[in-house]
């Protein structure tokens, strides 16, 4: 399951982390889980931008926890008020560039409660590591289960919806906005991964981008399809520069939600998210033909099992197999 955060790699390096835990008591359960957070985020070197916010989260509810009253109880409960909650989405900065967090219509959902659980759970771990939890403690974090989610949401676009899309994405005030989404359409790219992109990690004479550190860790390299090098060509920039960077701050990137949403209006499509353009280049895949394998290649995922949401797309391109290699077997 995506976010859990057990891999090695969620854990700080072992000499910084010792290094910010021996600014703690060595077993003293009088710790508070404040300072334990801390020094967890001082020794931090993953890649996980939201795991601050999660753990923010935590400080506000439970800093004040000593270790040695911190139980899974204590947790539950502080879950349970979290389960409570609204989501917020970033909906860009405000004039003095802090930024503007708006409140999401449903309650947080369970991959988001799982992850943020998923994130206390990695500082304690830590903690025990480095021996900063008194002798014989268990992370309480282990005695709550996670929460079932529902991954099987699988929205694409039928052909005249796609059509309609990237003609409002063309006609959108941002010029980079039918570049950006058709990239997410025929890559298969992450939204994240577009974004991070600057102009030197494009080749556009072979139509590559490569994406230097993917979600799972990987170097990653997508194919940009003619007409996505077509529209970059006429607004190339410095190589050091992002590719789709925000307007007024070049440094950053272009909060790219309200214009999205904007084409999606214009082209009167419902229940179609950026993150979905994904899921519509592994359809078009599989109902061109593609192998499981290929489109599991194409996305980037380590696990079959992660492109087995798509098997049912499949089915015609495997009748077509069997019946070619097989269907004489028996005939008279």
């Amino acid at each position: 399951m995506e976010g859990l955060y057990h891999s090695a790699g969620d854990v700080p390096a072992s000499t910084p982390g010792a290094n910010c835990a021996r600014a703690l008591p060595m077993r003293d359960g009088s710790v508070t889980l404040a300072r334990v957070i801390d020094a967890y985020m001082a020794a931090y070197d993953g890649r996980d931008t939201t795991r601050p916010q999660r753990l923010g989260l935590w400080r506000a509810r439970l800093g004040h926890v000593r270790l040695e009253e911190l139980d899974d109880d204590v947790i539950h409960e502080a879950m349970e008020s979290f389960a409570a909650q609204r989501g917020t989405y970033f909906a860009g900065k405000d004039a003095f560039g802090q930024p503007i967090m708006k409140a999401k219509r449903r309650p947080l959902a369970p991959a988001t409660l799982n992850r943020i659980q998923a994130a206390l759970s990695a500082v304690l771990t830590w903690a025990q590591r480095q021996r900063v939890t008194p002798k014989g403690w268990a992370n309480p974090c282990r005695a709550i289960p996670m929460r079932r989610e529902n991954n099987a949401r699988v929205r694409y676009l039928a052909d005249d919806e796609r059509g309609r899309l990237l003609a409002a994405c063309r006609a959108s005030k941002w010029p980079m906005l039918f570049p950006f989404a058709l990239l997410l359409l025929t890559s298969g790219c992450r939204r994240g991964e577009a974004e991070g992109l600057r102009w030197r990690d494009l080749d556009l004479d072979r139509g590559e981008a490569t994406v230097a550190r993917s979600k799972n860790g990987d170097a990653k390299v997508l194919v940009v399809v003619p007409a996505v090098v077509e529209a970059l060509r006429l607004h190339q920039g410095h190589p050091d520069r992002l590719v789709f960077e925000s307007k007024r701050r070049p440094t950053q990137v272009f909060n790219v939600v309200p214009v999205w949403q904007h084409a999606l209006r214009a082209a009167g499509i419902r229940d179609f998210r950026l993150h979905d353009c994904r899921h519509d280049a592994a359809s078009t895949l599989a109902k061109a033909g593609a192998s499981l394998l290929e489109i599991g290649d194409v996305l980037g995922h380590r696990q079959a099992q992660v492109t087995k949401r798509y098997a049912h797309l499949c089915s015609d391109s495997k009748k077509r197999l069997v019946t070619r290699v097989m269907g004489g077997i028996g005939a008279s």
